[in-house]
């Protein structure tokens, strides 16, 4: 009877595991990106709508009605668990459309909620928190602002030609062959909202031309939908400000300006270039070490579902923030609804106009869509499965970027555990241990000059490592003498600017369901009477947790000490030994505040006030940011201070963690030509924290475990076969485990 029992029990399991396999796979579509098939079906739908007015995204003139953006609009929480945990229908699919209405007495930036998909028939208009309106003037510039703003830029180099030859050394910004300028330019855009002033510098336009700055930048007001009363507000050059082009001209020619001369570079001695130089003791001949995978993939991909070892997830590529994870599990049971990327921003100092302006929100320029190609060998191993992505941005067709996200297994070459047992007499009692071998996710942003490598990496012990790694080229400006004050000279006129990256997370857990507890957990010392021995005092750590109840008492600011440990736990659920099941984040990261709190831009940014905040979940609160802070970062459409201004109980609720990653950069000669990735990478870890009876990875049969034999000679005990050959060693596995004087 017993025997049947656990018979029966095994197969309730074993059934019930299959179940929860089935739903998870059952509803990862409902996360997955707008298909071409989709976006083209939107773009129809809304093209049908006379009232609309809808023309090309790329009619040349601005006085237009078009569809700036679209992309998947999640479903309600509650009712995707329906499908993820029931198996019940899914919700049909819907997108976000972000339509400018330029060609009216009143222009507006208005979102639509467009469905269902894929034939959608409805639309309704879609408000933000609070709803607060959204600046026209607050969108994002297109390519064919951009075209008018070149036109306005030939005008001005037109005007100024002599004065840039000279100090370029015969550069000019049209008819110019191999011998060209360009331009970077500034946001946000303006002082205040409602503005759409930019200041624009030129560059030398050669390969890395983001560090080749001439010493020249422009403040251009674009505000009107009719570039012919575009104006130029501000010039600057070798330091000097003058209130129009001709006004610096004139007293060029007049040598009231100081006038530069930049030192030529010609193509061999290019210092932005990537062509290797100086001397490398490294062979040429030998190829370095690369990834394999002897019997092929050890994990499985449909569309956007992934598994691997006990692992499962749904992924998109948000087009306007980027990667983001859904449904993650970890042998059937969920750990978080949702991980997903919200926001990048660079803040910069500098002496230049051009520099103190500088505030980058990266979502503002539809950071997702900056998903470029990845190269194999490179940006991933060659091994990896690669996917392209599709984007609907300033576009009238769906645009495909090609291998533009990577999935793949790799080895750390570090041990997940080990242990060698020594016998203190020249041998060992065993010696343990288990390979560590990861899955990643990676894509990648090409925001203009900086380039952010997102990874999440899942474990097999049930910790999963959220990562963001930036290199690609500064953003540097002309070099001043009191440009020292705000960063490092790196080349000739060439001032490399301090900046302060930041990176926001959404982590949506649900530690064995929804209802979850925050608690952090420091140190106390105590003192108190040795009891073996009362004539002394024993001084040691104790540990002090406190519950936080309301989500002020869990926003935790910049500049205060920061708890050990964060524990995310749900009050009802224990595991063997009577701890509730959690998890904790542990950062990786040496972030800070960038602005003063409630000085102008930083409102747009209220996030980046706290490394942690804890909030109650609401449909409402979906994202931190929005595509439209970059250029309204004073009047945000998202202020994500209102989130936890209403200070909500938090005990025993659907929590979310919004996570705040970032480090300063003090560029330096070594940023040149590019910034490497060793040393700037940040980011945090989930890790389990009683979640489990023991560590899960005991379930992996990679362990090897090695014992004298009685003959002396070691006895090695594994559970997978042998890796020889299949280009990874020729050698077989041998551990001898002793050691002895020489």
């Amino acid at each position: 009877m017993k025997v049947l029992c656990m018979l029966q029990l095994a197969c309730l399991v074993g059934f019930s595991a299959a179940r929860t396999r089935e739903w998870a796979h059952h509803g990862a579509p409902m996360f997955a990106d707008l298909t071409v098939q989709e976006m083209k079906a939107i773009r129809s739908y809304l093209h049908g709508i006379p009232e609309m007015k809808l023309t090309d995204a790329r009619s040349e003139t601005l006085k237009r009605n078009s569809i700036l953006l679209m992309e998947l609009h999640l479903p309600k929480k509650h009712e995707a668990l329906r499908a993820l945990d029931r198996g019940q229908a899914k919700p049909p699919r819907q997108a976000r459309v972000i339509i400018q209405f330029g060609n009216q007495t009143t222009p507006n930036i208005t979102e639509y909620i467009v469905g269902p998909l894929p034939s959608p028939r409805s639309h309704e208009v879609r408000t933000f928190k609070g709803k607060k309106p959204v600046q026209f003037e607050s969108r994002p510039i297109t390519i064919v602002e951009y075209d008018h703003i070149e036109n306005l830029l030939n005008k001005i180099a037109a005007q100024a030609y002599k004065l840039l030859f000279e100090t370029t050394g015969g550069f000019s910004y049209a008819n110019c062959s191999n011998r060209c300028l360009t331009f970077s330019d500034i946001a946000p855009r303006g002082l205040a909202p409602g503005e759409r002033r930019t200041w624009i510098m030129l560059q030398k336009f050669v390969e890395g031309y983001f560090i080749h700055p001439i010493g020249f930048e422009v403040l251009v007001n674009h505000q009107d939908l009719d570039p012919e009363k575009w104006t130029v507000e501000k010039v600057w050059y070798n330091s000097m400000y003058f209130d129009s082009v001709e006004e610096l001209v004139e007293k060029y020619e007049s040598g009231e300006v100081e006038k530069l001369k930049l030192p030529e570079h010609n193509d061999e001695d290019l210092y932005s270039t990537y062509i290797p130089r100086g001397h490398s003791n490294t062979p040429t001949d030998i190829h370095g070490p690369k990834l394999v995978e002897p019997q092929g993939h050890r994990y499985s991909i449909d569309r956007n579902f992934v598994e691997y070892a006990g692992w499962s997830f749904a992924y998109r590529v948000r087009s306007s923030a980027g990667l983001q994870v859904f449904d993650l599990r970890f042998n059937g049971e969920r750990i978080a609804y949702e991980i997903s990327l919200q926001e990048a921003i660079a803040f910069y100092a500098g002496d230049t106009p051009a520099a103190m302006q500088t505030k980058y929100i990266d979502a503002g320029w539809a950071m997702g869509t900056s998903t470029y190609e990845l190269a194999p060998g490179i940006d991933c191993p060659e091994i990896a499965t690669f996917v392209d992505l599709y984007h609907y941005f300033d576009t009238d067709k769906p645009t495909r970027h090609k291998n533009a996200l990577c999935i793949f297994e790799m080895t750390t070459a570090m041990p997940l555990r080990r242990h060698f047992n020594s016998n203190f007499k020249g041998g060992y009692n065993f010696f343990g241990g288990l390979e560590n071998t990861v899955l990643v996710l990676r894509t990648t942003s090409t925001v203009y000059n900086y380039d952010y490598i997102w990874d999440f990496l899942f474990y097999p012990n049930g910790v999963v490592e959220v990562k963001v790694s930036a290199t690609g080229y500064i953003h540097a400006t002309f070099f001043t003498p009191n440009g020292l004050h705000y960063g490092t000279k790196v080349y000739d006129y060439v001032l490399g600017n301090l900046h302060t990256h930041l990176i926001h997370y959404k982590v949506d857990l649900d530690i064995v369901g929804r209802d979850n507890s925050f608690e952090t957990i420091d140190l106390k010392y105590v003192n108190f009477t040795n009891p073996w021995s009362p004539n002394n005092f024993i001084v040691q750590s104790k540990l002090h947790r406190t519950e936080h109840k309301t989500e002020r008492s869990a926003a935790f600011r910049f500049g205060k000490k920061f708890p050990r440990y964060v524990h995310f736990y749900n009050p009802s659920e224990k595991n063997k030994w009577g701890h509730q099941k959690g998890y904790r984040i542990q950062f990786n990261s040496h972030a800070h505040s960038v602005l003063p709190k409630g000085w102008r831009e930083e409102v747009g940014i209220s996030w980046s006030r706290y490394p942690l905040a804890v909030t109650r979940h609401r449909d409402s609160e979906a994202t931190s940011s929005t595509i439209f802070t970059q250029n309204d970062p004073w009047e945000p459409a998202v202020s994500f201070e209102d989130y936890i201004r209403n200070n909500e109980n938090i005990v025993n609720q659907d929590l979310v963690a919004w996570v705040t990653v970032g480090f300063l950069h003090v560029p330096h000669s070594e940023d040149i030509p590019n910034t490497a990735t060793p040393g700037n990478a940040v980011g945090f870890f989930l890790r389990p924290f009683n979640f489990f009876n023991e560590d899960p990875s005991l379930a992996s049969k990679s362990t090897v475990i090695v014992r004298p034999g009685q003959d002396g000679k070691p006895k090695v005990q594994r559970w997978t076969p042998e890796v020889v050959g299949h280009c990874v060693t020729d050698k077989p596995f041998f551990y001898n485990g002793t050691y002895a004087g020489v």
